[in-house]
Order: C-alpha cells, then sequence, then structure tokens
C-alpha cells in the first residue's frame, strides 16, 4: 500500500514532493485530479492523503468532505495559499488534518507528513516506522569545528538533563529549530513528540485553535474536537518558532500555560493539564518589542530562563569551507550530478562572502553550483552573481567570531548564560519564497545602494516629528483608534519600499526589514496589499 497519497495539477509540485519523500524512503503515489483519487480509493486505502485546493473539476475542499464522511480516520493535509485565509478556514473547519501553505519549505512539508501519518489509528506498524523513523544520526550531523561549535555542544551537554525552557535568538537560517530538536533529543524526553510550529506562518484567526485545539461545535464547522499542538506535545516538547511575531491576546494566553501549567481549548470548559517543555526562537530582539509595547515583559520572563544565541555565518568563517564541502556532496547526490571541487580562489571568495541567509543560503549556493556550473572545477567566475560582485565585508575573513555585541549575563536579564554559538546542520532547507512552492536553487541577497542605506539625524527626526504630528492631530480630533491606522500607514511604507528596492524579492526585502519571511507575506495579507505589490 502507498502510504502517502499526492494529488496537484501542478507537475512541478508533485515532483518536489515525490523526491522529498523518495530520500526518506516513503512509499508515494500521485494523481492529477480528485477524480482519480476517487477512482483509487475504490480500491485502496492511504494513509495519508496531501491535495491542493484548486485543481480543474472537482476542488480539493469537495474530495476532503467526501474523503471525511468515507474514510473519517484518513488524515488529510490541504495545500493552499498563504494568504487564502478563507480557504485555509474552510479546509481547517472540513477536518483537514493540516494545511501546507504555499511556498512551503520542504523539510516541514516531510515533518508535516511524517506527523499526520504517525496520527492515522489505521496505519500499520510498518507504514509509521517508514514515516515516522528517526533521522539517521548522520544527516543530523552538527558541521563545524569553529570555538562556536564548540560552545553548543557544551550547552546541549549541560542542559541534557534538564527540563528548563530556552530561548534560542539567531538570524534567519542559522539553524534554530535544528538546535531545538538536538536540545529534544539529547534530554529526559527523548522518544516523546517534538512538535514545532511556526506562529508567524498561521494566521492569527487560527493560531488559538492550532495551538490549544478546539471542542465540537465551537464555532461554524467546528464538526469535531480537534487537538492542539499542546496536547499533540504532551509529555515532549513544544517548539514556538517566531515567537516575536505572536498576537498579544496569544502572548496572555501562552503566559498562562506557563504559569499554571493548564488551558482551555477554545470553546472547552474543563481545563487540560498541560506537562510540556517549551523552546521558544526568534530573530527578533525581544528586549526591544518589549520596550515597544510589542511583547509582554512578564511572558519573555517566562521564556527567557536560558538564552541560547546562534551568531551568523559570517561570525564563524573557518567553518564555510567544511560546510560546503559537505553540501556539495549531499546536493550531487540529490541533484544526480557530479561533486564539485572549489579552486582557492573560490573557495577565498565564499569565506569573505556575507551569507545574509547564513547555513541556508549556503547551501542552497551548493545546489546552485551543482546545476550551474559547467565544469567540475569551480573558479571565482562559477560562483552565483550575488557571490561573485559582494563587496568584502567589514568582518574578516579569518574565521574568529566577533565579540557579542550585546553579552547576556543572568543579573542583566534574569537568564543563565549560555556561550554562543552557531551551527550547520543536515537538514537545511532551500526555499526561494517566490510562491512557485518549490525549493530554490539559490537565495543569495543582493547589497542595497548605500544612499539608502543611511539618513542623517535630520532626515530622522523630521518624520519622527511629522509622526507626532499625524497622532496629536488625529487625538484632538477625536479619531477612533488612531495609532492603529498610522502602524498600519507606517508598516506599508516600510514594504512598498523594501519591494521597490529589492525589485519585489520578498526574502531580501524580508532581510532589510528585520523580519522574517512569513511574516512579512501576513503582514501582506493583513495590510490588504497581496494584489499591490
Amino acid at each position: 500500500m502507498s502510504i502517502v497519497w499526492i494529488v496537484d495539477d501542478d507537475r512541478s509540485i508533485r515532483w518536489v514532493l515525490e523526491k522529498a519523500l523518495d530520500r526518506e524512503g516513503i512509499a508515494h503515489r500521485s494523481f492529477e485530479s480528485a477524480a482519480e483519487v476517487r477512482s483509487a480509493l475504490e480500491h485502496d486505502v492511504p494513509t495519508l492523503l496531501v491535495s491542493d485546493v484548486r485543481m480543474p473539476g472537482e476542488s480539493g475542499l469537495s474530495l476532503l468532505k467526501s474523503i471525511k464522511a468515507n474514510h473519517p480516520q484518513l488524515p488529510v493535509i490541504i495545500m493552499t495559499a498563504f494568504s487564502d485565509l478563507d480557504t485555509a478556514v474552510q479546509a481547517f473547519q472540513g477536518g483537514a488534518f493540516e494545511y501546507l501553505p504555499k511556498p512551503f519549505d520542504v523539510e516541514q512539508a516531510i515533518a508535516l507528513i511524517r506527523r499526520a501519518v504517525s496520527a492515522n489509528p489505521n496505519a500499520d506498524a510498518d507504514a509509521t516506522t517508514s514515516a515516522n523513523a528517526a533521522t539517521k544520526p548522520e544527516e543530523r550531523e552538527m558541521l563545524g569545528k569553529a570555538a562556536a561549535m564548540q560552545d553548543v555542544f557544551r550547552a546541549i551537554g549541560r542542559l541534557s538533563s534538564s527540563h528548563v525552557t530556552v530561548l534560542i535568538t539567531g538570524e534567519s537560517g542559522t539553524g534554530k529549530e535544528l538546535v531545538a530538536r538536538a536540545l529534544h533529543e539529547h534530554s529526559p524526553r527523548k522518544g516523546k513528540p517534538f512538535i514545532a510550529i511556526n506562529t508567524a506562518a498561521i494566521p492569527k484567526d487560527l493560531l488559538e485553535s492550532e495551538l490549544f485545539g478546539h471542542e465540537r461545535g465551537s464555532f461554524t464547522g467546528a464538526a469535531a474536537t480537534r487537538q492542539g499542538r499542546f496536547q499533540q506535545a504532551e509529555g515532549g516538547t513544544l517548539f514556538l518558532d517566531e515567537i516575536g511575531d505572536m498576537p498579544a491576546d496569544l502572548q496572555v494566553r501562552l503566559l498562562r500555560v506557563l504559569q499554571d501549567g493548564e488551558y482551555y481549548r477554545v470553546g472547552g470548559q474543563a481545563p487540560m493539564k498541560s506537562n510540556v517543555r517549551i523552546i521558544a526562537a526568534t530573530h527578533q530582539n525581544l528586549d526591544e518589542r518589549v520596550k515597544l509595547g510589542l511583547f509582554r515583559e512578564d511572558l519573555l520572563h517566562r521564556l527567557n530562563v536560558v538564552r541560547l544565541r546562534l551568531p551568523p555565518l559570517r561570525e564563524r568563517r573557518d567553518d564555510v569551507p567544511l560546510l560546503m564541502k559537505h553540501f556539495l556532496a549531499k546536493s550531487a547526490i540529490s541533484l544526480g550530478g557530479e561533486v564539485k571541487a572549489l579552486t582557492p580562489a573560490a573557495m577565498a571568495q565564499l569565506q569573505s562572502f556575507a551569507f545574509p541567509g547564513n547555513v541556508r543560503q549556503l547551501e542552497n549556493i551548493c545546489h546552485w553550483i551543482t546545476v550551474m556550473a559547467p565544469g567540475q572545477n569551480v573558479d571565482t567566475g562559477d560562483l552565483p552573481p550575488e557571490v561573485q560582485f559582494a563587496s568584502a565585508p567589514s568582518a574578516s575573513a579569518g574565521g574568529a567570531a566577533s565579540p557579542n555585541p550585546n553579552p547576556l549575563s543572568a543579573r542583566e536579564s534574569g537568564a543563565s548564560s549560555i556561550p554562543s554559538a552557531s551551527v550547520g546542520f543536515e537538514h537545511q532547507a532551500a526555499s526561494n519564497g517566490n510562491g512557485d512552492g518549490v525549493a530554490a536553487a539559490s537565495a543569495g541577497m543582493h547589497s542595497l545602494r548605500p544612499d539608502h542605506m543611511s539618513a542623517s539625524l535630520g532626515d530622522t527626526e523630521a518624520w519622527r516629528n511629522a509622526l507626532s504630528s499625524s497622532l496629536a492631530t488625529a487625538i484632538r480630533a477625536n479619531e477612533a483608534a488612531p495609532g492603529e491606522r498610522l502602524t498600519k500607514e507606517f508598516e506599508e511604507t516600510l514594504i512598498r519600499t523594501a519591494l521597490a528596492e529589492t525589485k519585489g524579492r520578498r526574502i531580501e526585502a524580508s532581510h532589510w526589514l528585520g523580519w522574517g519571511r512569513n511574516t512579512l507575506t501576513r503582514k501582506i495579507h493583513e495590510l490588504g496589499l497581496d494584489e499591490k505589490v
């Protein structure tokens, strides 16, 4: 029996998922339409169905309704565009196990598929073992000889016998989720569930139910009781990624869980006990967000028991040759090409590159080289354009990590201090986020013009005065919630400018804005800019 069935009229999406499932050794079967799935269901039933929403003929939502009527135990993952909130809500209310927003991260999709297969009570043991087998140790290997790597080894070792809450900070692509997995796998909770959720990737309308679950009949379309992530992670670890983007009302609910160890499902009357270890991560400065009133100080104190900072790849340049060798070999296997070799000049150019996308970008560059470099020996002229023409970074290429600009101490933050560390892992996703749902071969950053990177003190003072004057005028006019309007106008200006300067490249724009890609996508949708940018 095929464990996973994929139905999508887009051949490229099917191909990406098929290749990913092949690498994981998960049996699968693909279909182009809902009609083909209906025909196949007359002879066989999969362990999991992954379906697109919009297809010629019958839609994925109609197929979902039929499957839930005839095969109620069969989990269904619905793929849908993130900006299509109504579709996401319909899928959720129609009984979908989960929805997978496009563009999706391949590794996260595989992790979701494993979880869904395990949730099927009718799955045979072989199917569950195949889909949910632990990743091979060598595929999770922490790569690096830099001092920062030794720091992370020591940090995980010190935390190995602990259930303590950990806050992981660092730029996108530094491996925050993979560090969280390593902390879980070396803790007393090893063997229990590890559940990850990106709080920035889920619309705020659905996030509460995602976290805490809901009772049957709690809202229109809630035909069955649904477990939330806290219940799914019971006894194990719940990883809350991009915690800095969590809406304020849900910050209150999360704080209560951390304080009291219990929560309520949406529409529920009885408290649910929670025995879950929380590991949170963010690329943002939560201390600054507290000062701006965007994050609760009491929640920060609850999360900030131990803080682990993952410095960017540019602070551990000596590890670049080791990481390049590893990911070039991996790319040759996955893409069916020969293993490329870098000349000393090419390696030096890479070591001087800033890597704004960190280890994830390095892996994507390896994919690009494997596909695009004409020969086996790769020189500087064969490197991606963003590497060839990058200006020299201010940090030295010698590999010594620069000092932490904001050293952490227990006295200053109320948290135990853990030395900074950065890691390179096998499972780094390669996604360009440009809306096609297919993993990217390159995710380079292009430098903005220097004249756009700075502003005089006078300019800064001018726009601050203008903002202050606008708010004061609105308050005197008794306008309702002028701060909300001005905040939206401010964010819209930031988004439009960043996208204009980066020629519409959202990953690059999110980098300059200091947001995650999912955060930028969510804000574009919430501000109604989908058709305008």
